[in-house]
């Protein structure tokens, strides 16, 4: 599975779910105020901008953003929301591709940097990032912590979430750090529908080494994005990086 198969023009077009889900105003609301202060009155720019979820309400608040993002399918949908010179986008990879300009923030959430399938090229997204930030900029990722302790021995999948009419589990291969995602819905018939996406887990100190490379330093770490404490029991983690004010 290529990351371009998965974000196709089906994707995009049922990935917005307005007022539910990552678009609920108590999901969507905090991310927008904590990645408004960061900015501190500068340029902004997201890696995997997708169809704009969280760029378009930061935009509105008058913050400039800029996106890259590798699906053409779903900046079409973006395009339904807002215009190029709103909010300018360049198509590439996260890891690799320029936008013009210097910026005050470089955010990625979601779970977004896990796309990339090796360390690698993890390595070089925080490169990229320093890349487009002033000297003392900040590089936002929000990210899931693996759920190894839920694997008993011999055991390779977690479910992760249940609710009608929808089954999310993954399988890990803890050999190689990779996991699958599978989405199962199903209705009341016999018939389910699966999609499945690939990803590369990271562990929060590892972020931290891949930071530090990029001349990176962690500035803060949260359980979500309204401040809460970041325990061994978090889901996930909103980590603030700081660029050297040397780089």
């Amino acid at each position: 599975m290529q990351q371009d198969e998965i974000w196709d023009a089906e994707t995009a077009e049922s990935y917005d779910t307005p007022g539910t889900g990552m678009f609920a105003p108590d999901v969507l609301g905090p991310t927008v105020d904590r990645l408004a202060e960061l900015a501190d009155g500068g340029r902004v720019l997201e890696f995997a901008i997708g169809t704009g979820r969280v760029a378009v309400p930061l935009a509105e608040r008058g913050v400039p953003v800029t996106g890259i993002e590798l699906s053409q399918p779903m900046i079409d949908r973006l395009r339904t929301k807002v215009d190029e010179a709103t909010i300018p986008v360049v198509v590439g990879d996260m890891a690799t591709a320029v936008a013009p300009g210097e910026y005050t923030l470089v955010y990625l959430v979601f779970n977004t940097i896990s796309n990339l399938l090796t360390q690698d090229e993890q390595v070089e997204c925080f490169r990229n990032a320093a890349r487009h930030l002033v000297p003392g900029g900040r590089f936002v990722i929000e990210l899931w912590v693996p759920e190894l302790r839920k694997l008993p021995p011999g055991q390779q999948a977690v479910v992760w979430h249940t609710e009608p009419g929808y089954l999310g589990l993954d399988t890990y291969d803890v050999l190689n750090q990779q996991v699958v995602s599978h989405h199962v819905r199903f209705d009341d018939s016999r018939q389910a529908r699966l999609t499945r996406s690939p990803h590369r887990y990271i562990w929060p100190a590892e972020l931290d080494l891949m930071g530090r490379l990029a001349g990176f330093e962690l500035e803060s770490r949260h359980a979500d994005w309204t401040g809460g404490e970041f325990t061994a029991e978090s889901r996930s983690h909103v980590s603030v990086y700081r660029l050297s004010s040397r780089a």
